[in-house]
């Protein structure tokens, strides 16, 4: 289908937006009336630079508080449309777009509200310009779109017709089958928009908190079937108010709004994702000074080969699979090697949604690994068992360079998630990627206490979870299940605490009692102290082992099982965590992680402190 976007979504000038939007692949655009008015350059020079760009101008917009007023006022909004009307002739825009009337002097009569519509049909179609009629979700009179729409079919106007805003059905509950009721030709645009749920104002919900398709809670998908289905053949086109997109990078919001219609579109068509990944094949870690080589073997890790050709090891445990890489930088998590069951397919899929593919060098003999970037730079490696070729080895646990510390013994079965910290600014659209690039499923947005503000988190999983079981985790909420999925959690820092980027690798134990006992007899320095007053909390809630505080062991329940987790101590900006699910439980334990947190700031102060 058409694709548009208003150029109210992205930040910049009107030009640097027209060039953004034309880079990152839309048909069209919608001009917001303020990008025009704010702009050097007379409109036929943006019509020209549109055109140059291949984009066509699909709608003008808004035109307010025009419809059901006192006959003085209509005549001054007739002289008003008529002024608009010759800037969208100069512009080469054949559409406008009219909200219902919010003003306090409007009255509140369809009737007249009709006359009055009609009539302005009646002038634009002198210019060939058609009107779009929209009930703003706090419109005075007209809120709903159906209400909109009878109005529209007593005005009884060819150049009249509807535009629906998923916004402004969706934010009031109403149901979106309405829609089939409306002729496809009389629904003249559509405008797409999700967002959060959140229970404040809907105008300031709208104003602040839209975000993309799939970025939101919305479903925004069930109402395009609905147009779809009443024979709407128009554009797909996004109508986004976000304070964050507005300060955002104009090209990479636009490829953003490029990739969400991509995916909403294979939603509609009803693509099953076409190689979503299995488990996690290794976490890289950058290691140049080889401070992680002695906390992996400490854990139980041991040194099983090295990469034919490039200064890479590869240590295991169970399933888990760690690389270390001399040429990278200070200890940091680069990248992740996800096993898929056709990774030329999984690549193919992500080039789709503009997921951008990294060069890489070879030797001849090295493994086909084709390698996608996600938003926060960390390479996705999409595997099958052919990279594991690439490494050889003693495997011995007696080699030097297995490192020097003594073992505690292996208990660790696979990686159970891996979180990372976005920035702050692409947290929704590391979301979108993750959700339609892999197929992982979002579960509930958190905001959790920090000690230097709030931590938003959330999980995605391979794993859907149902309404019933969903658990919160440290991140978000997750999914029961075995090794044989991706749990994945984001994280961003917000209000002051955005210096502490830390990665972290969660490790599953079938018996984490026994690792936390060998860790604390032999390396304690390597565990994250936990507070006395948590255990006297925790010990008034649950009846819980007193071994849990002498080892440093958190716990939490749900309805499904019990979680036991343990975290190190931060090494660059990576530390890790060992988990052990007991029955059948879902969550992260997101209620111990404003205790991590502190801790890790008292070990971490701030920049300048």
């Amino acid at each position: 289908m058409r694709t548009s976007i208003a150029t109210v979504s992205v930040s910049g000038t009107l030009t640097e937006k027209l060039i953004a939007i034309a880079t990152a692949g839309f048909d069209g655009v919608e001009i917001f009336e303020n990008d025009l008015l704010v702009c050097p350059h007379p409109p036929e020079e943006i019509r020209a630079r549109a055109a140059d760009l291949g984009l066509g101008i699909d709608l003008y917009q808004p035109f307010r508080d025009f419809e059901a007023v006192p006959a003085a006022v209509l005549e001054a909004n007739l002289e008003r449309a008529e002024r608009k009307f010759r800037v969208m002739e100069r512009l080469g825009a054949d559409l406008l777009l009219v909200c219902s009337n919010v003003s306090p002097a409007s009255i509140g009569d369809d009737a007249l509200a009709a006359e009055q519509l009609r009539r302005l049909a009646e002038r634009a179609a002198e210019h060939g310009i058609r009107i779009a009629y929209e009930a703003l979700a706090w419109g005075r009179h007209v809120n709903e779109y159906l209400h909109a729409w009878r109005i529209v079919r007593m005005a009884d106007h060819p150049n009249l017709g509807t535009c629906l805003d998923s916004f402004h059905i969706l934010s009031r509950g109403s149901d979106p089958i309405g829609i089939e009721a409306i002729p496809g030709e009389k629904i003249f645009f559509l405008q797409l928009a999700d967002a959060p749920l959140l229970s404040m104002d809907v105008l300031q919900w709208s104003r602040h908190y839209r975000c993309f398709p799939g970025q939101g809670t919305l479903d925004v998908a069930g109402l395009v079937r609905h147009a779809l289905n009443a024979g709407y053949d128009g554009p797909l086109s996004l109508e986004v108010f976000n304070d964050h997109f507005r300060q955002a990078d104009t090209g990479r919001t636009a490829r953003d709004g490029m990739r969400s219609l991509i995916a909403l579109e294979q939603t509609l068509r009803g693509a099953a994702h076409p190689a979503v990944p299995t488990g996690f094949a290794f976490a890289e870690l950058a290691d140049a000074d080889g401070s992680l080589s002695g906390v992996l073997s400490a854990l139980g890790f041991t040194r099983t080969g090295s990469h034919t050709s490039k200064p890479v090891e590869l240590w295991t445990q169970g399933e888990a699979r760690m690389l270390l890489n001399a040429a990278g930088t200070d200890p940091a998590l680069v990248a992740l090697g996800l096993d898929s069951p056709d990774p030329a397919r999984a690549v193919k899929h992500a080039e789709t949604l503009l997921a951008p593919v990294l060069p890489r060098e070879r030797a001849p003999r090295d493994a086909s690994l084709d390698a996608i970037a996600a938003p926060d730079g960390t390479a996705l490696f999409f595997c099958d068992t052919a990279w594991l070729g690439d490494f050889v080895g003693s495997g011995d646990p007696g080699d030097p360079a297995a490192g020097t510390v003594e073992a505690v013994p292996g208990r660790i079965t696979h990686i159970d998630h891996v979180a990372l910290t976005q920035p702050w600014h692409h947290f929704d659209e590391a979301a979108l990627f993750y959700g339609s690039v892999l197929g992982l499923r979002p579960q509930e947005s958190l905001e959790l206490p920090d000690p230097y503000g709030l931590l938003r988190s959330r999980a995605m999983s391979t794993t859907p979870v149902s309404a019933a079981g969903t658990g919160t985790t440290d991140g978000g909420a997750g999914a029961a299940g075995a090794a044989e999925q991706v749990r994945m959690v984001l994280n961003i820092a917000q209000v002051g605490a955005g210096d502490t980027p830390w990665q972290h690798v969660a490790l599953a134990s079938d018996d984490l009692l026994s690792v936390a006992r060998a860790l604390r007899a032999r390396h304690p320095e390597l565990l994250l102290p936990i507070p006395g007053n948590y255990y006297d909390d925790l010990e008034d809630r649950h009846a819980v082992d007193p071994e849990l505080r002498r080892l440093g062991v958190l716990y939490d329940r749900d309805e499904h099982g019990e979680f036991l987790h343990m975290y190190t101590v931060t090494v660059g900006r990576v530390f890790f965590e060992i988990v052990q699910r007991v029955g059948g439980y879902r969550g992260y334990g997101a209620v111990n992680a404003p205790i991590r947190l502190a801790v890790q700031h008292a070990g971490h102060p701030k920049m300048g402190q």
